[in-house]
């Protein structure tokens, strides 16, 4: 299949992890920020072929894990109380405080799977007498499905949709973790698919700031070791700049006409990620005549408690790239994927799911 199968090509692979430790006078850090990254690192033992001269680091590259507790319960809230609450498949199984969506459903509440945000748009015209909320959560990539879908309810005039945003975006949080005086990491592999949107321009200042090379990086096993390469290539040059390694899908630009239409129905705000906290210009909130939909104000009696995570879950460590998944103590004893502690073990993207699925043991940071 043409722009698979080449990019999964083993003596490509093998060539370039020999440029790669060839290359590496010193051991280097390089954390990527895409769960879909993570998995193919796992799955190909990427990170085992270059442990010699570089530490991969998994980041907080799922954005279903980031989605804060309190979005979850207040979801719950919403589906016990009878409104029909749709979301995409995959956040179904993710642990609020009080239990999880699929649990919700079994109670009897209208929980609902959609493929698009505009299903949920129309089943809100087939059911005019029921409030309908959309789960609005991912990173810049799914932000503009959700801004058509508020776009085509606000045209229709529909007073009965909504949406529960919880929108994050990545260039502010890849930000803060070069800025922690603590962090490790010495480049970033960021991910191709909301470049593909966004473009480059809000990484530029990070690298040039805080002198870090960040490579924007495609999601098979050839692209995410092209990726490593060329960060490696930096780090001995002393160079800090952007560099675009998925080539066939991003452009310095990203999509204008999706920028604009996000631009059109969003405004940034500091929003908290779940396992970090908040992000200053971390997310996305609805703006003028698109705030009507904001199922938070639509439903202020439905508030919820600060919730806590379970105390024995470590899933903001492995988020920030501070613990790999097995070092935690209830990885795949308390916490599995069928009774997760934490999103990072449920969520497809998810760093603990990936150890899970791909690895059999895994070793501490």
């Amino acid at each position: 299949m043409r722009f698979v199968d080449e990019y999964r090509d083993p003596a490509l692979a093998r060539g370039l992890v020999d440029t790669i430790l060839r290359r590496a006078t010193r051991r280097w850090t390089i954390m990527e920020v895409c769960g879909g990254q993570t998995h193919a690192i796992l799955a190909h033992g990427l990170d085992e072929l270059l442990a010699e001269r570089v530490t991969l680091l998994h980041g907080p590259g799922c954005p279903v894990c980031v989605t804060p507790l309190e979005t979850l319960d207040r979801a719950l809230a919403l589906a016990a109380h009878g409104v029909v609450v749709c979301s995409f498949g995959d956040m179904l199984r993710v642990p609020g405080s009080r239990g999880d969506l699929l649990g919700a459903r079994a109670r009897g509440g209208d929980v609902r799977v959609v493929y698009s945000p505009l299903d949920a748009v129309r089943l809100a015209s087939r059911l005019p007498d029921r409030p309908v909320v959309f789960l609005a959560v991912g990173f810049e990539t799914t932000a503009p499905a959700v801004a058509a879908a508020a776009r085509w309810a606000v045209a229709r005039a529909l007073d009965n949709f909504f949406l529960l945003v919880s929108h994050v975006r990545v260039p502010p949080a890849v930000d803060a973790i070069a800025a922690s005086p603590a962090t490790r990491v010495e480049a970033f592999l960021a991910a191709g698919h909301v470049c593909t949107v966004m473009g480059t321009a809000e990484y530029e200042p990070i690298a040039a700031r805080r002198r870090i090379p960040i490579v924007v990086t495609g999601f098979e096993p050839v692209d995410v070791l092209d990726g490593v390469a060329r960060a490696v290539d930096q780090l001995e040059d002393g160079a800090a700049r952007v560099e675009i390694q998925y080539e066939r899908a991003v452009r310095p630009e990203g999509n204008p006409a999706a920028r604009a239409l996000v631009d059109e129905v969003f405004e940034v705000v500091d929003r908290p990620w779940r396992g970090i906290g908040v992000v200053p210009r971390g997310g996305l909130a609805l703006r003028g005549r698109y705030a009507a939909l904001d199922a938070v104000r639509a439903f202020p009696s439905l508030a919820c408690d600060a919730p806590r995570e379970p105390a024995a879950c470590r899933a903001a460590d492995v988020l920030r790239g501070v613990l790999r998944p097995p070092a935690c103590p209830e990885f795949g004893r308390g916490c599995t994927p069928e009774r997760p502690l934490g999103a990072p073990m449920v969520s497809a993207e998810g760093a603990c799911a990936a150890y899970y699925h791909h690895r059999a043991e895994g070793t501490a940071a």
